[in-house]
């Protein structure tokens, strides 16, 4: 309905922008992909420190940390950091 009063084609321009997914290659080779999700998504008030440690080690960590502050990840542990500290990298951001 709303296609006819768009220009021909942008709604569907649009729609397979929305849906086009990103370049997620760096996760294939990211460590977590090799040690599972229980580390980096563990229960609330569980420790996070072997899934830092793990981070740690990985080349793939500063990726992964700025895809989880563009796509507002608010759960487990990315890039190395946990949900509260990445709001308070948020937060301090300009």
């Amino acid at each position: 309905m709303i296609e006819r009063f768009s220009p021909l084609g942008t709604l569907l321009a649009m729609l397979i922008d929305t849906i086009t997914p990103a370049d997620l290659a760096w996760q294939e080779t990211a460590l977590c992909a090799q040690t599972g999700a229980d580390f980096f998504f563990p229960e609330p008030g569980s420790s996070v420190r072997d899934a830092k440690r793990i981070c740690g080690l990985c080349p793939i960590r500063p990726a992964c940390l700025e895809y989880a502050l563009s796509n507002d990840e608010r759960f487990g542990v990315w890039g190395g950091m946990s949900e509260k500290e990445r709001l308070a990298l948020r937060r301090t951001a300009p």
